[in-house]
């Protein structure tokens, strides 16, 4: 795979896309999705679901994928169209250690580049659950924590996912081990049950 960038003003502000068939591009087309039903949710390697996180995340673009694979499931995804990748989700047991990890999962990572479709995180939430019920039938538990400094929590209003509790960074984020990959800010605990 190699990195496609549609103009030199995408590639200015680092709005690039995963083309995962360059060889093929002239003979598909060159158009944008027209909305979220034109994007297909495929399964995807931790390595590039952790690549395309680098280039998209707006607030933690890190994580190594050795944090993900050690856990007792993962699940990664990308969300493409005409063989171009406009978003990825990158799923794992709870990094907290007080969950149950055999039947949470919790979204790690979620990061959508600047020319998808409105609605995107939204459309791609519902079909992930939807193969994460059908592929992993122990987990009855989804979890995520939304960064109250950057986001609202509108994708997990919108996915009728629940606000469960707000952390106020110390709980465990602010620890001396802290990992540095993650922010200290205050975090809310969204929960979706299957």
């Amino acid at each position: 795979t190699k990195i496609y960038c549609r103009s030199s003003y995408a590639r200015s502000r680092r709005n690039v896309m995963e083309d995962v068939m360059p060889l093929f591009r002239d003979s598909l087309g060159d158009h944008k999705p027209k909305s979220t039903k034109d994007l297909i949710l495929l399964s995807c390697s931790v390595h590039e679901a952790c690549k395309l996180n680098s280039k998209w995340h707006s607030r933690l673009p890190i994580i190594h994928w050795s944090n993900v694979v050690r856990n007792k499931y993962y699940k990664c995804y990308s969300f493409s169209y005409n063989y171009i990748n406009y978003a990825t989700a990158i799923w794992s047991s709870p990094v907290a250690r007080k969950l149950d990890d055999k039947t949470f999962l919790e979204l790690r990572r979620m990061a959508i580049c600047n020319e998808a479709p409105k609605n995107t995180a939204t459309r791609m939430i519902s079909l992930m659950i939807k193969d994460i019920k059908k592929k992993l039938p122990k987990i009855k538990t989804l979890i995520s924590y939304q960064d109250t400094e950057v986001h609202l929590g509108t994708i997990y209003k919108a996915s009728n996912w629940l606000a469960i509790e707000m952390s106020d960074g110390g709980y465990g984020w602010q620890s001396r081990k802290r990992n540095k990959q993650q922010t200290a800010a205050q975090k809310i605990r969204w929960e979706y049950y299957i």
